[in-house]
């Protein structure tokens, strides 16, 4: 009988509801600070990871994982509306001057394309008449910037595809490198395009916009439009566009963006 004395002492101690509420909430306590320490210390980790274009490599995967899903779900099939000109925004938003400096002479200006049409030339040269020859297209179409305004303009320009077929190399669509890269004349702002999106039947070299020539602070002479992707891979004032298998810099992407920038 007494060596259950303890044990039948202990089953007569009253219960401290409060006292146990205070136990757990001690324990709740010290695992969230565990928890908030050791998300701390990865978060810090994550920072000191070695940097991809300007982000952590990471996070660099992440945004890759995004783009093949992407890619893989819409890939060219997808198509942005098609408005009406009741919907145009006006005045047209100016934003973004990168690489659109002041000395830029737009009576010398020419479209650079490398890997030139001819083996024995660097690059090949068009002029805006010869652009403008090709037939024009017109539509109307959301441009939506990653700072998170939009605005709808009335676009007009030869198709992209239309002038690759016409003037450079690559006649058979299956001989198409896997990238397109584009870039100002001064080379201050460029961009990376997968071949599926600059290829886009959307996809305009554009010389007017709501009906009018472009403007200067609208990239004249000639801009991209791509309504597939955010308004950072709508170049303005295209100076050179190069055909690559190999991935070409995008200057926000350098900076830690999204290269794909797909919507």
């Amino acid at each position: 009988m007494g060596a259950n004395t303890d044990k039948d002492d202990a089953a007569q101690v009253p219960v401290d509801p409060e006292a146990r509420v205070r136990a757990m909430s001690r324990r709740g306590f010290v695992m969230a600070g565990i928890a908030a320490a050791a998300t701390l210390a990865g978060f810090e980790g994550l920072m000191r990871a070695r940097e991809e274009d300007g982000l952590a490599w990471p996070l660099r995967r992440i945004l890759q994982g995004n783009e093949r899903v992407v890619r893989g779900v819409l890939g060219a099939r997808r198509s942005a509306p098609l408005l009406t000109l009741d919907r145009v925004t006006l005045p047209a938003r100016v934003n973004g001057d990168l690489g659109l400096g002041d000395d830029f002479d737009s009576a010398s200006w020419t479209l650079t394309v490398s890997p030139a049409l001819s083996p024995d030339d660097d690059a090949d040269e068009f002029t805006l008449d010869q652009i403008m020859s090709l037939p024009k297209h017109e539509m109307i179409t959301e441009l939506h910037c990653i700072e998170g305004w939009t605005i709808v303009q009335r676009w007009a320009g030869a198709r992209f595809s239309d002038f690759v077929a016409r003037y450079t190399r690559y006649k058979d669509p299956r001989s198409l490198p896997a990238y397109v890269g584009m870039s100002t004349p001064d080379g201050g702002y460029y961009v990376g395009l997968d071949i599926e999106a600059a290829m886009h039947p959307q996809t305009l070299l554009c010389y007017e916009m709501n009906g009018e020539p472009l403007t200067l602070e609208h990239g004249a002479p000639l801009r991209l439009v791509i309504p597939v992707k955010y308004g950072v891979k709508n170049i303005k004032r295209i100076g050179e566009v190069t055909f690559s298998n190999a991935r070409p810099d995008d200057y926000w992407a350098q900076q830690g963006y999204d290269w794909y920038a797909g919507l």
